[in-house]
């Protein structure tokens, strides 16, 4: 790289540091599995099936495909620049200012709303064993012990984020061996089988307006994959740290999720779902196993307790990242004797008052609204992380004395601009979409909102510093 580039982002990384590098590549694989296995699989499934039925699988498919494309595209510019700031400071340093600023705050507020989104999921998981109390009992004590958690160390924060993630792999495994032994060895007169792929409208019973649709949740629960990035700066190995990851994470995430929808959907009749309750708590109720559906229902309760436990600490680092870059109050980028940001760990916790608030107010309807806000920030994000990796490419060939990037996007550009167009389309698609009509009206006015902010304040003060 030649030395003035490579002293533009030395300057990123140097504004970056103070975290503490405390992350083994074995847990930066679970947190991208904590992050993506969540609330998105065990309640938002519940959500794609009702919309596409068995045509959910064309759905994840799909959803697998773009999440594949995005890891290899990130792993490529994280493996060369680990950073705290990942596609934020990316975006920053081959798009342009205003670029990573927007990415930075997109990102940070999807994943604050998204941390909404889990809370919620806690209370409805709740009612199982306790129905009569609020939910916002729940929300209030489970958020308390996460934050302490965040606040605590990076280390700590790995250390239970394995933990749960364990959890749920070990959980999802005995779902699949449990649920193919139920199924195969169902009676033909039980109504369980793969005719249920068939005998309730066909394979596509909302035509393939229902896969779209459905395909947009499924973007929901894979969402979390690219924390591998931002963890990145915090690995004590981070090339290694970050390949490993992305090729454990991808295969894992891809045979978890079209597994167990195969599975729910043999059981369980995909008319029966919806996101009253977790479509895993259902199957396992139909089973008829002595105590199989608290247990599950104890794992789906994990699961949005680790996938919390991710977001915290993804928001967490984002705003860090805007505080030392000049674009949020210095104040978020300070550190504690830990390496933790607390100042930015406490402005993260907006999402979890907004969902105790829908909660306390639209309790059946909290769930599905803040799942439609945040993905507008997370799915835009994913879309400029392609754009910046197409950028990335291009100067990294034309500026001399480049070192050979030592991981490469496979396909290149092919698979980066399919991936954007991919995206494109899906985020476009959700302004016609009913279910999700307030992502486009929310993000766009965000969007215009956070441009405006950069041209009246940033830019200037950018244009005075350069002066």
């Amino acid at each position: 790289m030649s030395s003035d580039k490579k002293s533009a982002f030395d300057s990123i990384v140097e504004r970056e540091r103070g975290l503490r590098r405390g992350l083994s590549a074995g847990q930066m694989t679970m947190i991208a599995i904590g992050g993506a296995v969540g609330t998105g699989l065990f309640l938002g499934s519940g959500f794609a099936i009702s919309f596409a039925g068995p045509g959910v699988l064309i759905s994840y498919a799909i959803g697998a495909l773009i999440a594949l494309l995005l890891m290899g595209a990130l792993a490529e510019m994280t493996v060369a620049h680990p950073t705290s700031g990942s596609f934020g400071a990316y975006a920053e340093h081959y798009i342009g200012p205003l670029a990573g600023f927007l990415v930075r705050y997109a990102y940070w507020s999807a994943y604050v709303l998204a941390v909404g989104t889990e809370v919620s999921a806690i209370a409805v998981y709740m009612k199982f064993w306790f129905p009569q109390v609020p939910g916002l009992y729940w929300i209030v004590g489970f958020s308390a012990a996460l934050i302490v958690v965040n606040a605590m160390s990076v280390r700590a924060y790995g250390s239970i984020e394995y933990l749960f993630s364990s959890l749920k792999i070990a959980a999802i495994v005995a779902f699949i061996v449990l649920g193919a032994w139920f199924v195969w060895h169902a009676p033909a007169s039980s109504g369980v089988g793969v005719a249920n792929y068939t005998s309730h409208g066909g394979w596509l019973p909302k035509g393939w307006w229902g896969v779209w649709v459905g395909t947009i949740v499924s973007l929901f629960s894979y969402l979390g994959l690219e924390t591998i990035a931002v963890a990145a700066a915090e690995a004590q190995d981070p090339q290694r740290a970050v390949t490993r990851a992305f090729r454990a994470t991808v295969v894992r995430l891809v045979l978890f999720y079209l597994l167990t929808l195969a599975l729910m959907l043999a059981i369980v009749p995909w008319t029966a779902a919806g996101g009253n309750e977790s479509p895993f708590v259902k199957v396992m109720a139909e089973t008829g196993v002595p105590y199989a559906a608290g247990a599950i229902n104890f794992i789906v309760l994990v699961a949005a307790l680790s996938a919390m436990n991710s977001q915290l600490y993804i928001t967490t680092r984002m705003m860090f990242s805007l505080s030392r870059a000049g674009y949020a109050p210095a104040a978020f980028g300070r550190l504690t004797r830990q390496g933790v940001p607390t100042a930015a760990l406490s402005l993260s916790t907006i999402g979890i008052a907004v969902s105790a608030v829908l909660n306390a107010l639209w309790p059946q309807t909290a769930f599905t609204l803040m799942m439609s806000i945040a993905m507008f920030g997370a799915m835009f994000t994913w879309l400029m992380i392609f754009v910046t990796q197409i950028f990335f490419r291009v100067k990294q060939g034309k500026e001399p004395g480049n070192a050979p990037l030592t991981f490469r996007m496979w396909g290149f550009p092919f698979t980066s601009l399919l991936g954007a167009l991919l995206m494109l389309g899906i985020l476009l698609g959700t302004a016609f979409t009913r279910e999700f009509r307030m992502t486009m009206a929310y993000g766009v006015a965000f969007l215009v909102a956070l441009t405006i902010v950069y041209m009246l304040w940033y830019r200037r003060r950018e244009q005075t510093v350069a002066a």
